[in-house]
Formats: structure tokens, sequence, C-alpha cells
């Protein structure tokens, strides 16, 4: 990883897109700053396309969406995206799933919650996940814990052995029954909105991430890059991202956006 302030201005020039994750990227320990959403402000007013590709719930996205600064947003790390159009007042939302397909994995994805509590009692169902469609939030670090690397991990490999997909975020195991990631998704709605095909055009995006659930995203971006905090989580990465931000969290997405906007 090389220090963001490394970041070639060229390269920069060519930037039209920028996608980040939320928690302890955007964020700090659980807060949104003034500052870390101004700075999320200024790229939107810049002209860059700015989409939060989060493993938030369907629930918060639909008011990230209609509220937030942005162009759209991709939830439950890929299950879908949603964008609101201001001048139509209208909402897109596209699933990976079928509404059949959602419910019917809902069920198993409600017993797994159930045995994994059981199994691992300091553990607790995320206190977003009412706010779900399509995915199992297990909290290790939000409202409990932080829990020690060996639970987070017996966490993940009891999702494995349902054939539950798994994924670590800063504060949460993710788990659903389909192929779909942060960046099967990012394909989608790019194809579909921006009718663009990401694999010609990765030098037009910059990705921010800071944990494991990011790893699709640091792998595929030539421009990817992570907050300071991405440390503890490297020895859980195959691929890392190609910069690091020197400070941490949402004062690391500050740095980031003043670097591009400079």
């Amino acid at each position: 990883m090389r220090a963001l302030a490394g970041f070639p201005s060229e390269a920069r020039r060519r930037i039209r897109f920028v996608l980040l994750d939320i928690d302890d990227t955007l964020t700090t320990e659980g807060r949104l700053s003034a500052d870390a959403y101004a700075a999320l402000e200024r790229l939107s007013q810049h002209g860059l396309r700015v989409i939060p590709v989060t493993g938030r719930p369907a629930g918060w996205c639909d008011m990230i969406a209609r509220f937030w600064p942005v162009d759209a947003v991709i939830g439950e790390n890929g299950a879908f995206y949603f964008r609101y159009d201001h001048a139509a007042r209208t909402m897109t939302r596209r699933f990976w799933l079928s509404d059949e397909e959602r419910e019917a994995a809902g069920r198993r994805l409600a017993r797994l919650g159930e045995e994994i509590v059981a199994a691992l009692p300091r553990t607790r169902i995320a206190a977003d996940q009412p706010f779900r469609v399509a995915d199992l939030a297990i909290d290790f670090a939000e409202d409990t814990g932080p829990l020690p690397p060996a639970e987070v991990d017996r966490i993940v490999a009891m999702m494995q052995a349902a054939g539950a997909s798994a994924k670590v975020s800063s504060i949460h195991v993710n788990g659903w029954f389909g192929n779909w990631d942060k960046l099967v998704m990012t394909r989608r709605l790019f194809r579909e909105i921006y009718d663009i095909e990401l694999d010609r055009k990765r030098e037009i995006v910059m990705f921010i991430g800071d944990s494991p659930n990011d790893e699709p995203m640091f792998a595929f971006f030539p421009h990817s890059v992570a907050v300071a905090n991405i440390r503890p989580f490297l020895p859980r990465l195959k691929a890392l991202p190609a910069y690091v931000t020197d400070a941490a969290a949402g004062d690391g997405f500050i740095e980031f956006a003043a670097m591009l906007l400079s």
C-alpha cells in the first residue's frame, strides 16, 4: 500500500465516480461528523458521482438515497442498489434476488442467526437486522464486544458450513444465500444506470473502504484506497488497496476528499 499523498495528479483528473464504504470509512466510532459529511457533499458539488457501497440495510439505504448528496447507493454488501430521481420523485430499486428467493433465504437466515447466537452467547443479531431484506448481520463490535478474532472466525465458519457467503466488516459478520458481493452489484449498477462496462473504465473510479468485505473492490479497482484503520484487518486480506490514508476513519475520508479535489 502506498501513501495516498503519492496519488498521481494525472490519474486524479480522470476520476468521475467515487465509491465509498460507510462504517469506519465515512464514520468514526459509529458517528457521522459534520466535517465528513461536508467532504462527501463537496465531492458531489464538484460534479463527481458519489455512491456509497455498504453492508448497511435496505431501510437505511432508502434514506441515504433520498437525503444524502449521492447518486445511488449499494447496500447489504451488494444485495441491491437504490437510486432516487429527485426531479421525478421516484426510487429505482434493483435486487439481486427475486421476492420469492429473498423470502425463502430469509427463513434460512433467521434459523442460522438463532444457531450462531446460541453457540456464541457473546454475539448478538445486529440492531439493524429488522431493516434488512437479504442478509443476516451478526454484531461483534457495534453494540457488543468487540469480540476476539477467534470468535469472529467461528461466526464465519458457521455461516459457511450452512452454505452461506460470509464477509467481515469492521462491526458485523454478514451472511447471505446468494452469489453477490459489493463488486458484482457495482458492475450491474454501472451497466444498467450509466451504460458503462467497468472492465474498460476502471480508471474513472476511486473506491475507499476499511475492512475485509471491501476486498473485492480493492482487488478490482486500481485506484482503491483504505483509511488507516485497515491495518488490523490486513492478515485477513489477500488483495490490498493500492493506497492508504494517514488518518483513520472519517478523518481519513476527509483526507481522501481533500486530495481528490485539490
